[in-house]
């Protein structure tokens, strides 16, 4: 018999997931916490690949321009298609990991991803690079939104924050060491050798992930409590399973989420017609694309100002990255002291490793109620930042600009996709995978906007565009605030009489066909 886990044990073959919400008296994880933390924070680290390939790349463009002779702003070109990519992939991977599990998904990427990374290291053609690029984005993006799947797939509500905290450290650190490690290999190796380190990094990452981190999709393993195909097992599964023979229990079979078999790559589409899952999906679309504007004129801006090198401007990167990653401490222990502040009011118990009713807590307000001022203070955040860089001023006062823009929007940003994987638990990585697409392709526009309107009123003036347009979109979050509960209701309850109509009409053509 395949004995589930208990809060301690440390049994390799369990695995874990998130779909239709286990009973609130039912154990969520088969999972021990160490387990969980260590499975979120190396799926964090795989995550990383997707943010280190745009940021490592930046300090190179002139290099690569000069070595294939092409202008700069076709190098750029680079860039914008990576952004698309990294927005339409995850709707098909990211759908694929829901219904056939993470590791395959995993796989898939970094093998896409490693094929990529050879190619870009040979090639000595403009035309190459960019189809190339496009590759190397398709295999990388889809693990930013597997990682938020994996903490939904282990993590309940009441713990999501902190532990969606600890799925953005890897995502955080890539923006900030990438540029430096570009400087390095562009200054003293060659920019070749950028892939070169991507490709290397990526097997590493693969080994301790392939190694380590069992399947956790509950469409597979259930809770964890059931065991995977035996090629996607860990090492140690493997050797568990050879050593004992296990039965799955009924007990085991009811914590399996019914998916959908055939991947619908679409389905993150669909996330856009929801009123709720729109506005939240477009908001923090308007965010991201400003925060981008800002990210990938940094360097732009450093070496045009103070005629910093490719070495020192990655490092100007750190406190950005900094802010970033303390905010795992601030938005995420805020959002999970937020949910039992709001869980006590409500009546509802919380008690380790066991889910919450949602139907039950105004998760909408839980969320927002930490989103909305830090939406707010990034605003200033902003702004400081592009009038320092106007000015001219002390470097100083820029980089503690940029901290504490790292620190709320980021805290910002991560709570919004905590709310997302709420709402949509029963496809978190289509749900996130949706959030990528809509984000990614905001900022693809975003970058090509960008230095033209930096050219044209300065990048003080066009901080106070960014800030404007962000605040003109706020009461779109306070809309969700205060209707977001009713339209969830409403929506389960379509939901329900389609499905009940659904089977009311298979039932009478079953009647009807003759025996």
């Amino acid at each position: 018999m395949a004995a589930r886990n208990s809060e301690e044990g440390s049994n390799p073959a369990r695995s874990c997931t998130d779909t239709q919400d286990p009973s609130p008296e039912s154990q969520y994880s088969a999972f021990s916490i160490r387990q969980r933390r260590a499975a979120v924070i190396i799926v964090s680290f795989v995550a990383m690949i997707s943010p280190l390939s745009g940021s490592i790349y930046l300090p190179a463009i002139p290099s690569i321009a000069n070595d294939l002779k092409v202008s700069d702003s076709l190098i750029q070109l680079t860039i914008t298609t990576y952004q698309i990519l990294q927005g339409i992939a995850p709707s098909f991977i990211g759908n694929f990991s829901d219904s056939h599990g993470r590791r395959p998904a995993y796989l898939i990427c970094i093998v896409i991803y490693l094929a990529a990374n050879l190619g870009l290291a040979l090639q000595d053609s403009y035309p190459a690079l960019i189809i190339l690029r496009c590759l190397q984005s398709a295999g990388s993006s889809a693990t930013v939104a597997m990682s938020s799947a994996t903490v939904a797939d282990l993590v309940t509500r009441a713990e999501r924050g902190k532990f969606i905290g600890y799925a953005s450290m890897g995502v955080t650190l890539g923006p900030a060491l990438g540029p430096v490690l570009g400087g390095i290999f562009d200054s003293y190796l060659g920019w070749r050798w950028i892939f070169w380190f991507l490709m290397i990094f990526s097997v590493v990452l693969l080994s301790v992930y392939w190694l380590f981190v069992p399947e956790t999709s509950r469409s597979v393993v259930g809770d964890g409590s059931i065991f995977p195909p035996k090629w996607t097992m860990t090492p140690s599964q493997y050797l568990h399973s050879r050593r004992d023979v296990f039965e799955n229990t009924e007990e085991a079979r009811k914590t399996l989420k019914r998916a959908r078999r055939r991947p619908n790559p679409f389905a993150a589409l669909k996330i856009l017609r929801e009123k709720e899952g729109g506005i939240t999906l477009g908001f923090g679309s308007v965010i991201y694309g400003g925060y981008f504007m800002m990210l990938t004129t940094l360097s732009l801006q450093l070496n045009q100002r103070f005629g910093f090198s490719a070495v020192q401007t990655g490092l100007c990167y750190l406190p950005l990255s900094v802010g970033s990653i303390a905010s795992r401490w601030t938005c995420g222990y805020l959002l999970d002291w937020n949910f039992r502040r709001h869980a006590k009011m409500a009546g509802v118990e919380i008690k380790d490793n066991r889910q919450q009713d949602i139907d039950k807590l105004p998760i909408e307000a839980i969320r927002l109620q930490i989103t909305i001022p830090m939406v707010y203070i990034s605003c200033g955040t902003i702004l400081a930042y592009g009038w320092t860089m106007q000015a001219q001023s002390s470097l100083p006062g820029i980089e503690i600009s940029l901290f504490f823009m790292g620190l709320f929007l980021t805290g910002g940003l991560n709570a919004l996709n905590s709310l997302v994987v709420d709402t949509h638990s029963e496809s978190p990585a289509t749900a996130v995978a949706a959030n990528n697409l809509f984000r990614c392709l905001v900022s693809a526009g975003g970058t090509a906007v960008a230095v033209p309107l930096i050219d044209r009123i300065g990048i003080g003036w066009t901080s106070v565009v960014i800030s404007g347009v962000w605040c003109a979109f706020t009461p779109l979050l306070w809309l969700v605030y205060f209707c977001g509960g009713k339209w969830r209701h409403d929506a389960k309850e379509k939901k329900e009489i389609e499905e009940r109509e659904k089977d009311t009409q298979s039932n009478e053509n079953s009647a009807a066909t003759p025996v």
